[in-house]
Formats: C-alpha cells, structure tokens, sequence
C-alpha cells in the first residue's frame, strides 16, 4: 500500500489530499479569492493527517503540483513539499497542473483544453485527447478569436479560470465550457500513484517548479 500527500498550490486554491493507493481518503482546499497559501498549507497538512489518523513517518511519498501557475503559490507548495520529503527521508513527486486539471474532467470522443489565467488575456493552456495524452505542449499565449480553431473540427471542452475569459471570444458549435474550477489535490491521487508504482521521482536537491514564464517584479512608483 502507498500512502502519498498530495500538494496544490499553483493557483488560488490551496488543496491537500492524503490517497491511498490512488483512491482520496482525506481532502482540504479552499479557494476564498486569496492567496492564502502560506497561512493554510501546513495547518492543511497537519489536519489531513490528524482525520486520518495517518503520521507523517507513515507517508510513502509527497506529491506536488509543479506548475505553471502563480509563482508564489508554486514556491509555497515545492519547498514544503522539499521539507518534507527530506524530512522524512521519502521520494518526492511532481504532477503538471494542467494534466491534473485535465483528469477533473471525463469525456469521450473529445478533445480537453486546461486553462490558467496568466493575467489579461494570456492563459496557459494545453491539449489532451480523451484519454489525456498531450494533442499539443503547455504554452502561454494571447488568447483571440482564432485561438484553438485547428481543433474545433472535435467537440472542445475548455476548464479552469482561464477559461471564462475565453468563452466571449472564442465561437463554435464544438465548444464546451466547463466553469471557472481550479486545479485541485484530488485530481493528482491517480497520477502521483501512477509515478510511485514507476518510481518517477524527483531529485530533491534541485528540483524546482516549472514557471513557463519569468517573474517579473512591477517597480513601485516613486512618490513625487
């Protein structure tokens, strides 16, 4: 039996879930607006762990959400999830948070669009058949009207916050949005246990998450 911790924290939902052999047993995540990160991911962990009555030395491996997403949010989740598993002396995970924003939908014949907001109109996206093999790589770009219009010959199902920007601009019959929902830790069970039963590891040291783009830092403007 593997017993993995689950860490999401690439948007404003902060997410934790303990799995058991790929099936959720305990989940916590709140999404308020804010990123409320670094107030609720550790309380998060110990309370997952308390209702199911599992200790920390009983973890089998931590899984972590490793971006794109908020730069911020992705540091919180990695370098807890780093702690731990030096801590403890166990393997670390990593799970791309579109694949896994990819896997909350389930759909045939169809073709599934993650999106992330990216600010103004600029998402991050990728493309995934049924089955949720990569049709096309992560990228970030500008969302307009011709956006995705190599696809729209296969019904389209757009999820994520980036989508809702999308669904004034984007026009076809083969479209489908699916809300504003956010990554969550539930939807990495399945793929972390997937990674553990092929010892798809990380290297501890120098892991780090996957930021598509640079953070750039806004200059303050000087008081006159």
């Amino acid at each position: 039996m593997a017993i993995i911790l689950n860490i999401e924290t690439a948007t404003k939902n902060c997410s934790v879930s303990i799995a058991k052999d790929g099936e959720v047993i305990i989940l916590k995540e709140l999404n308020d607006g804010k990123y409320s990160h670094a107030e609720k991911l550790h309380p998060y962990i110990d309370e997952a762990l308390k209702e199911a009555n599992i200790a920390k030395e009983a973890l089998d491996a931590i899984a972590v959400s490793k971006g794109p997403g908020s730069y911020t949010g992705l540091r919180i989740g990695v370098s807890a999830a780093k702690g731990l598993c030096f801590a403890l002396n166990i393997p670390l995970i990593s799970i791309e948070t579109l694949t896994s924003l990819a896997h909350s939908l389930k759909v045939e014949d169809a073709l599934i669009i993650p999106m992330l907001d990216a600010r103004r109109m600029e998402v991050y996206s990728a493309v995934y058949d049924s089955q949720y093999n990569k049709v096309r790589e992560i990228k970030a770009e500008v969302i307009d009207e011709n956006s995705f219009s190599n696809y729209t010959n296969k019904r389209i199902y757009f999820v994520g916050d980036g989508a809702e920007k999308c669904e004034s601009i984007i026009k076809s019959d083969n479209t489908i949005f699916s809300g504003n929902s956010y990554p969550s830790a539930k939807d990495m069970a399945l793929l972390s246990y997937d990674k553990f039963k092929k010892n798809d590891i990380e290297d501890v040291a120098y892991f780090e998450p996957f930021y598509l783009k640079d953070f750039v830092v806004t200059p303050q403007k000087r008081k006159v």
